[in-house]
């Protein structure tokens, strides 16, 4: 009962753990398409805050970079531009990047959570624009003032430093494409422009050059952007299956104990009522048996006589079954001891196989016997081997059929160790119902049909006494072929004979 209540307490605790699990992901769920409704890129708010920290950082990383450019485009400005101008234009352009790379620290040193993602968008997208604008005023300032003499090739140099221009800031700014295109399009386009109006085929081409050039490093930072993302989306699913494999192990760590506390009851229930099971039992057995045997005189009913009968029979299979409850409990809970010795396991089985010589007899079942001779003993525990035997051979007569044939054989195995193997000829067992055998109180649908009452335990106290001993069992059955079980002692069990000792090495 308390195994019972037990088990029902550990299926409600997952069942509500599943139910909190669902209401979790519904408004995980409504949640995020709230936020995305709400959001000024589609995003989650969490997302936004991400990619708004790593906008920050990216554009920290490049800071250096930026500036040094821009002063040495000042430098060379001061040669092609009037000074007044030169100094107007170096100021603007030295000042935005100066603000663009404070508000970039500012993010990054921000707690991410705490950032207004939708604020920082709006005021990235804004200083990008004016740098955008500050650099396309370069192309228009000189188309404006023309080039000095002898600087009429230069051209290609402009062109080249606004492509420069047009690539880093897409690049640094791929984490907002809004800020990349704010960024990209002022100065292709007034490029574009002071080229375009000089209306020849070379400044026409250069100008759709510079625009292609914008296109091109806009679908670039598009698909850094969507990589970002993925990356994000990824990480978020990855902390998402760690939270949840920690709240598994959490509730199995709690079932796991709730599953000791129910073996320990059941171990405590089992040897507290042993004694008071047995008892009883052995007297019902004793008084039983006088009446079957009329002990003490004829009994004047033949029907008190097969009650009797019956009642013998019914009580020897209760206290069977209680025997074999309490071994597999003694062992499940690790309180089996050993008691090894040095074991002839030939001997043991054939033992063992004399004693149900009788069983089989009466089924018209023939034992073939195969037992390798000179085989070194085992060190082992022998009432556990013969426990084992006795489990298979009763396991094999039991299924195996009027007339059938039973083969046990004690053989060495390949490696070094031991074996008890016991063929029959009975039904056999279909495959996927051999998992369900080899458990505990397990029958097979041709068991429970055909075969006499068992308790469904010979088989796992056999699997347990073989792990007790290290060894390993297997089963391997077809239908209508029949039926191998094998009981494998590992070869470190096996006692090798000392080799003997040479006159001159005696003491």
């Amino acid at each position: 009962m308390s195994t019972r209540l037990q088990a029902t307490g550990v299926s409600n605790l997952a069942q509500s753990r599943a139910r909190a699990d669902r209401r979790r992901d519904t408004r995980g769920a409504v949640r995020g398409v709230r936020e995305r409704l709400n959001s000024a890129t589609g995003q989650t708010v969490t997302f936004e805050q991400q990619i708004v920290a790593l906008f920050a950082r990216n554009h920290l990383g490049g800071f250096a970079f930026q500036l040094a450019f821009a002063v040495a485009v000042c430098a060379a400005v001061f040669f092609v531009l009037p000074p007044m101008m030169a100094g107007a234009w170096s100021l603007a352009i030295v000042s935005v990047q100066l603000v663009v790379g404070l508000m970039a620290k500012k993010v990054a040193h921000q707690d991410t959570d705490d950032l207004d993602p939708v604020s920082w968008v709006r005021h990235f997208s804004v200083a990008e624009t004016v740098r955008g604008v500050v650099w396309g005023l370069l192309p228009i300032s000189l188309y404006i003032i023309g080039l000095p003499p002898g600087l009429e090739g230069m051209d290609p140099l402009i062109f080249s430093i606004l492509v420069v221009v047009i690539a880093t800031s897409a690049m640094l700014n791929h984490h907002l494409p809004i800020a990349a295109a704010c960024a990209t399009t002022p100065v292709a386009v007034c490029y574009a422009l002071s080229l375009g109006v000089r209306g020849d085929f070379i400044n026409i081409a250069m100008a759709l050059g510079a625009l292609g050039v914008q296109l091109f490093f806009l679908v670039i930072a598009q698909q850094m952007h969507r990589t970002t993302l993925a990356l994000l989306e990824a990480r978020a699913q990855k902390d998402d299956v760690i939270a949840e494999l920690e709240q598994q192990r959490g509730i199995a760590e709690e079932a796991r104990r709730r599953a000791d506390d129910a073996n320990l009851a059941k171990s405590r229930f089992l040897a507290t009522m042993s004694h008071e099971l047995r008892t009883p039992l052995n007297a019902i057995l004793g008084f039983s048996e006088v009446l079957k045997d009329e002990v003490l005189g004829q009994l004047p009913n033949d029907q008190y006589r097969e009650y009797s009968r019956d009642i013998h029979e019914s009580g020897s299979h209760l206290l069977n079954l209680i025997n074999e409850i309490l071994d597999l409990s003694r062992i499940e809970a690790g309180r089996h001891e050993l008691s090894e010795e040095a074991v002839q396991i030939a001997y043991t089985v054939e033992e063992a196989a004399h004693l149900l010589a009788m069983k089989a007899k009466g089924k018209s079942i023939t034992v073939h016997e195969d037992y390798q001779q000179n085989l070194p003993k085992l060190w082992a525990d022998e009432r556990a081997v013969r426990q084992i035997t006795l489990n298979l051979l009763s396991n094999a007569i039991k299924f195996t059929p009027l007339n059938g044939e039973v083969t046990v054989r004690v053989m060495a195995t390949q490696d070094g160790g031991q074996m008890i193997e016991v063929r029959d000829s009975g039904p056999g067992i279909p495959e996927d119902e051999i998992p369900v055998v080899l458990s505990s109180f397990g029958q097979g649908s041709i068991a429970i049909k055909n075969a006499e009452q068992g308790t469904g335990l010979g088989l796992p106290i056999v699997q347990a006494l073989m792990k007790t001993h290290g060894g390993r069992f297997e089963l391997h059955s077809k239908l209508r072929e029949g039926t191998i079980v094998r009981a494998i002692f590992p070869a470190d069990r096996v006692m090798q004979a000392m080799p003997a000792m040479g006159p001159g090495r005696a003491a």
